[in-house]
């Protein structure tokens, strides 16, 4: 949009040139082997839909029974274990901040996948091989290629590869879309839902058949599963270049936001503006953001925006090149990352809770009789029954509750917003660790008699489980891309999956700490290598206690948080 008049001057603030934004590439980037043909949107999200598919299962045919394969395979104690599996995880969704960065400064998101997935495939290669080496402990603990050693490399390897390929993959698919076609845009608003139901097509497939595999015929051969699925996505992810849009940055959004606080610290004398004619602007695409300058929240970064004297001497700069002045545009992305971080935060709780699906629950269940009428049921195979829940979940919230809510509503909408789904998933995490501390202790009660409880005690706790996934996770992935801004989707996107990464190193945390305050030379602590020895229940208590705080505080966020939508 045009600028306003320059404060106190009368004059009109000369434009920029635009710098913000992301240009769709239709002739570079080609597979040398194949001619180029017309870009065609409609099949690429299918496509996009198709290769989660295959990435899901490969990435939870190792994921689903690490803890067990650490445990049987390398020797790992129950709590070194959990401790790892918990900091790869975490690992594995620390990278793909890294990998979103890169796409939305420099590479893009095609180029980004592409070499994300050659290192993730060079990782599955690397754990599958492992299941064919010795342990270094068989080897005395002397072999530097012992299958420790080379899983731990190639887990890690993993993690980098599967974080370019997180961060990336679901703002790409997105961008194959019109936002101008309407039938697009309609198609755009499922593609979140189908995405989400393919990443838990993974722990289905993984769950019944790759973890039975890992144990009942060989280590080597279930993983071997997942690294050809990779090998398959890779294939088809390339073959399938000639359908896709591809964005390429134009800009460097991290810079931008540097920039604007730099900026704004440059004019710490300055007033607040009052008038949208004191601040600067060239983009049109946001003549209501200039609004948005106004409000009361973080009003010293509008100081960046103010045009003094010694700016209009250095007008003719490229729009991101300064550092004494910047556009409304850049204040007002930075400032929605601002507004994102308490919600942000609350996350992490949620993510830790979470976390314990592929740890603590496993490990509950393999002390309990692993058989539901008759039929033997592994314990990470409950993880597919939690994605089956899922799916049921996502029935009651469309066939159920949303009419429901409906009726009760005068005016005709009813169906929760997405702060208020996110709210609902993280009573939901409470209301689980709750369960599962329940059903410890009739665990340990049937112990102590020399009864096995049945694993089908575990399904209450794994359905709630699913509940808090549904009502959070598909929300939080929503949410973080509608408030994104335009020149940082991939990485606000990524940032919804950092809150599992550190959700994951909290939970290592708090493993270390239980270990610290409850172990001693006369008791094993709460979380013992013999469960019936320790109180995973108080474990579990504890960590009720923790999302039920989190609940309570991230209500009280989410009831002061302005929807960017609503404040422009």
């Amino acid at each position: 949009m045009d600028a306003g008049d320059a404060m106190e001057r009368g004059e009109r603030a000369p434009l920029l040139p635009e710098s913000h934004g992301a240009k769709i590439q239709e002739d570079s980037l080609q597979v040398p082997f194949l001619k180029d043909k017309k870009h065609t949107g409609n099949k690429a999200p299918a496509v996009v839909l198709g290769f989660e598919c295959l990435e899901s299962t490969a990435f939870n045919g190792i994921s689903t029974n690490l803890v067990v394969y650490l445990e049987t395979v390398l020797h790992g104690s129950n709590l070194a274990s959990a401790s790892n599996v918990t900091t790869w995880y975490g690992t594995s969704y620390l990278t793909p901040i890294f990998g979103a960065i890169i796409a939305d400064t420099f590479w893009g998101n095609y180029n980004t996948i592409l070499v994300s997935l050659a290192i993730y495939l060079l990782g599955m290669m690397l754990v599958t091989f492992s299941a064919f080496l010795p342990a270094a402990t068989v080897l005395g603990g002397t072999s530097v290629f012992g299958a420790q050693t080379i899983a731990f490399l190639g887990l890690y390897l993993v993690a980098v590869g599967s974080g370019g390929v997180r961060s990336s993959l679901l703002p790409f698919g997105a961008e194959q879309f019109d936002d101008d076609n309407a039938a697009d845009r309609e198609r755009k608003a499922s593609f979140f839902s189908l995405f989400y139901l393919c990443i838990d097509f993974g722990p289905i497939v993984s769950g019944i058949f790759i973890v039975w595999i890992q144990e009942n015929v060989s280590w080597g051969l279930g993983f071997g599963i997942s690294t050809a699925c990779i090998a398959l996505a890779f294939g088809a992810f390339v073959l399938a270049t000639p359908m896709y849009k591809r964005r390429m940055p134009t800009g460097t959004p991290l810079k931008s936001l540097c920039q604007v606080v730099v900026a704004a610290c440059r004019k710490i004398g300055h007033r607040v503006p009052t008038d949208a004619g004191m601040l600067h602007e060239v983009s049109d695409k946001v003549d209501s953001q200039s609004k948005i300058a106004h409000t009361s929240e973080f009003t010293f970064l509008d100081k960046a925006a103010i045009i003094s004297e010694s700016d209009l001497e250095e007008i003719s700069e490229e729009v991101g090149s300064s550092w004494k002045l910047c556009t409304v545009t850049q204040v007002e992305e930075l400032k929605i990352l601002f507004r994102l971080l308490p919600i942000w935060t609350t996350s992490i709780i949620v993510s830790a809770a979470y976390s314990q699906m592929n740890t603590t629950f496993i490990q509950q269940g393999s002390a309990m009789d692993m058989s539901i009428l008759s039929v033997p049921v592994p314990a990470a195979s409950m993880g597919s029954f939690e994605v089956v829940c899922v799916l049921t979940w996502v029935v009651l919230y469309s066939k159920v509750i949303v009419p429901v809510l409906r009726g009760f509503s005068s005016s005709g909408g009813g169906e929760p917003s997405q702060l208020q789904r996110m709210g609902a998933g993280r009573l939901l995490m409470a209301l689980t660790m709750a369960v599962a501390a329940l059903v410890e202790m009739k665990r340990l009660d049937s112990a102590a008699r020399g009864e096995a409880s049945g694993i089908a005690w575990q399904i209450p706790q794994y359905f709630f489980l699913a509940g808090a996934e549904v009502f959070c996770y598909i929300a939080q992935l929503e949410f973080f891309y509608a408030e994104a801004p335009d020149t940082m989707k991939s990485t606000c996107t990524s940032l919804a999956l950092l809150t599992i990464a550190l959700g994951s190193y909290m939970s290592s945390l708090i493993y270390a700490v239980v270990a610290a305050f409850t172990a001693t030379a006369d008791s094993p602590g709460w979380i013992s290598d013999d469960l019936n020895q320790g109180h995973l229940d108080y474990f579990f208590w504890t960590m009720a206690a923790m999302c039920t705080l989190n609940f309570v505080v991230y209500s009280a966020f989410a009831k002061n948080y302005k929807l960017k939508t609503v404040v422009s």
